[in-house]
């Protein structure tokens, strides 16, 4: 039997989805930002690990779900955007709100980010402390910087930024992901459809 004559086609599968595996760095990287710059007792600290957990938790139920519901793994799948989004807003204030600079479009260092393919929050970590080796106090060369920035509060910084490159990373992936979710569901309907398209099948022969 042909995949497409099934009721209940393949669905699941969501820890090979790029946009899982990077929501999923989010989170662990998160959950280490947050116990080390984010006082425990205060709720931007739950708040924050569990937006960047709903982005992984959604991810995964939507694909899971995929199988019975089309517009439930849309909606799951907007759900995990929507956190992200919640949760780059948190680290944007955090850098605001201290005072320290959110790198621009252009800054090289989001380049290298990307080319460096973190899998782990440890090989985000030592990716911080090295960037924060080679561009020194507020984002220039040792050699020109003049900030007085205490080393704690500059690699905070840097550290957010990371966090923003990565998250920007995950929602761009999920947003290829909805636009291709929405054009499955316009050529191939949902559940329903395959439901009635069965019983038609049924009826004929």
């Amino acid at each position: 039997m042909k995949e497409d004559d099934t009721l209940i086609p393949k669905h699941g599968g969501y820890r090979k989805l790029k946009s899982f595996q990077i929501a999923q760095l989010v989170y662990d990287v998160t959950v280490r930002f947050c116990d080390r710059y984010i006082d425990k007792r205060s709720r931007t600290h739950d708040q924050m690990v569990q937006a960047a957990r709903s982005g992984v938790q959604n991810i995964a139920e939507g694909s899971q779900i995929s199988g019975t519901s089309k517009k439930m793994e849309m909606k799951l799948t907007n759900v995990a955007r929507a956190s992200l989004e919640e949760l780059r807003l948190d680290y944007e204030d955090f850098l605001r709100q201290r005072g320290l600079k959110k790198w621009e479009t252009e800054d090289p260092r989001r380049q290298m980010l990307i080319d460096r393919r973190c899998k782990t929050a440890d090989e985000v970590a030592m990716w911080v402390k090295e960037c924060d080796g080679q561009f020194g106090r507020s984002g220039q060369s040792r050699r020109t910087s003049v900030s007085i920035t205490s080393t704690k509060s500059r690699l905070a910084g840097t550290a957010a930024n990371a966090v923003l490159v990565l998250i920007s990373v995950a929602m761009s992936l999920l947003d290829r992901q909805l636009a291709a979710q929405a054009a499955a569901f316009e050529k191939e309907g949902g559940f329903t459809e395959r439901i009635y398209k069965k019983r038609k099948s049924s009826r004929k022969k």
